[in-house]
């Protein structure tokens, strides 16, 4: 699998998801406003991703002369809901005293990300029911993290094992992660993928042909409310009312134990350009108003389980998730 990013020393490879499927570039980003943007723009992509990439992006900001708070303040401003970014723009702030410090926290948080998505799919696959068609939702895959996945780690052991017959994935408009990201990741591991649009979800689940239901999270507030991607809530609705499992896959830098509930996740709002455009041209009259949540939340009693690299939480999450951050 192509990685999402390498770190080179002097300046961060980056593979522009923008381009997937039909190109893989990889861009040079030698500069804190280059890796900014390469979050804003949605370059890169994917909670775990962007902690990493954010990192690597204070150090870029050192080795320009820029002050720590200064490089910390701009990455704050790219994204608002992916708690993973701030967890890491903590950790540097706490290590950087200077650039070789800094440099050696960048790597820990990313070889941190990726022994904790491997630990994840071990402990996430034995809870897939045997022989079962898998949905999925969004990309959680190796490239929305430092290279191996969340949700998609979770599957692919899950697949190893025998335990999935298929995996159907979402589209998720209206950026389009499912169609052109993970399905291109599910092809490549060769496993057997059938794409699907977003309103054809409730369909299948109701004439029984998924099995079990895996995503990723952006942020997992005490309560065990999750914010993922738009269209998440949707698969948590259908899949408590079909009595189908709902997992959550998502290290524990994912979890913000600071608020009490999904209510207190800011949502961000995106241009209203992604819902309009598709490949640069528009889908519908540009002068319409739009409305682009970026992110929705899934109440904690539609959950089964959430996944972590230090154990699986059940209900009452409130107990359970601070029982693993606790290391109990």
């Amino acid at each position: 699998m192509l990685p999402a990013f390498e770190w080179k020393g002097e300046y961060l490879l980056l593979l522009d998801q923008r381009l997937l499927p039909w190109e893989e570039k990889y861009l040079e980003l030698k500069t804190l406003e280059e890796v900014a943007i390469s979050i804003e723009k949605m370059m890169v992509r994917g909670a775990p991703a962007i902690g990493c990439v954010a990192a690597y992006g204070v150090v870029l900001a050192m080795k320009e002369g820029k002050g720590l708070e200064e490089a910390i303040a701009r990455l704050s401003r790219t994204r608002p809901t992916a708690v993973n970014l701030f967890w890491a723009l903590e950790r540097m702030r706490r290590a950087a005293v200077n650039i070789e410090e800094a440099e050696k926290e960048a790597i820990n948080i990313e070889r941190e990300d990726y022994q904790a998505n491997v630990k994840m799919g071990e402990l996430g696959s034995e809870l897939i029911p045997e022989a079962v068609n898998v949905l999925t939702h969004c990309n959680a895959g190796a490239i929305a993290t430092s290279g191996y996945g969340t949700a998609v780690g979770v599957i692919r052991k899950a697949w190893e094992k025998g335990r999935v017959k298929r995996v159907y994935v979402d589209e998720t408009r209206p950026y389009l992660q499912g169609a052109r990201l993970t399905t291109w990741e599910f092809l490549k591991l060769g496993i057997p993928t059938t794409l699907i649009t977003d309103n054809m979800a409730g369909f299948f689940i109701s004439k029984g042909e998924i099995g079990a239901i895996v995503v990723g999270a952006d942020r997992i507030a005490a309560n065990g409310d999750v914010a993922n991607k738009i269209g998440t809530f949707t698969l948590s609705v259908l899949a408590k009312e079909y009595d189908i499992p709902f997992f959550v896959a998502a290290p524990t830098s994912t979890l913000d134990l600071s608020i009490s509930s999904g209510a207190e996740i800011p949502i961000e709002e995106r241009s209203k350009d992604e819902v309009l455009y598709i490949n640069g041209r528009n889908i519908a009259p540009l002068n319409v108003d739009v409305r682009h949540p970026a992110f929705d939340v899934s109440p904690a009693e539609n959950i089964t389980a959430i996944i972590t690299e230090k154990g699986i939480a059940y209900p009452p999450y409130g107990e359970s998730l601070r029982k693993i951050m606790e290391g109990r």
